[in-house]
């Protein structure tokens, strides 16, 4: 059954026009009246109808009009298919287009949050609104994601931030912070996270190349452990999605 994230309120018995994003997929796929979808409206930060309901709900086509679907909404389901603890990714930003397939593959494995950052060694750099244009495209595809996945809560992409205030500002969050690290007395991420399961992570990991070494040290000095993935050395964005799954109830 097609998924979409609309963010509107959703209420049992409610008859909605949806929104110009849901819509237009729906009129992509060409449903029709008596058709069958499901919504959810658990957005990024939290937004949406109401936060602490969450699931989703059947939803039926009642009317397909040029530019307006409207639909009646049905079942709740308090489903939820997130992992058993919080991870977030912050990453120095990958070239490309590989932070497009990061974003994508990092929520369908359950990702709480993506923060891209710019550190010494990006090859990408953006500023203004080049920035907030990617920030954007990235969000689009995080909400992509969760519908063909079966989220219902759609990650937040956070806007591209330096590595230096992003370092900075990190230390008000109450997270076990771990940067991937190929120096030597680095500790093996997973008996490194399993003790702590159920508690909330966030992982830096670089970008090609890697932090500098002196990035790597300020983080450490801020309190991140140093994890390693093995002895082989993996691209940035292979090496933050093993770190996710690694680290999450998903692997459990």
């Amino acid at each position: 059954m097609p998924r979409f994230y609309c963010p509107a309120a959703l209420q049992t018995g409610l008859t909605l026009e949806l929104p110009a994003g849901p819509a237009r997929h729906v009129q992509v796929l060409r449903l029709q009246p008596g058709d069958a979808i499901t919504l959810f409206n658990h957005g990024p930060d939290g937004e949406g109808w109401d936060q602490h309901q969450g699931g989703e709900f059947d939803a039926t086509v009642t009317q397909m009009g040029r530019s307006n679907v409207q639909v009646q909404i049905g079942k709740h389901h308090a489903i939820e298919r997130e992992n058993t603890n919080a991870v977030h990714l912050a990453i120095g930003m990958p070239a490309n287009e590989r932070m497009d397939w990061l974003v994508e593959k990092a929520v369908e494995l359950g990702v709480a949050s993506i923060q891209p950052l710019m550190t010494q060694r990006t090859v990408l750099r953006l500023s203004g609104e080049r920035a907030a244009k990617k920030q954007s495209h990235w969000q689009s595809i995080a909400i992509a994601a969760c519908e063909q996945c079966g989220g219902n809560r759609v990650p937040v992409v956070h806007p591209v931030m330096n590595f230096d205030t992003w370092l900075t500002q990190s230390q008000s969050q109450s997270l076990r912070r771990a940067v991937l690290s190929l120096r030597e007395g680095s500790v093996a991420l997973t008996p490194w996270a399993a003790p702590n399961r159920q508690e909330a992570l966030v992982f830096l990991c670089g970008p090609e190349g890697g932090l500098s070494p002196a990035e790597e040290e300020a983080a450490i000095a801020q309190g991140f452990a140093p994890v390693s993935l093995g002895k082989r050395v993996l691209r940035s964005e292979t090496a933050a999605l093993a770190a996710l799954v690694q680290a999450s109830g998903w692997a459990a």
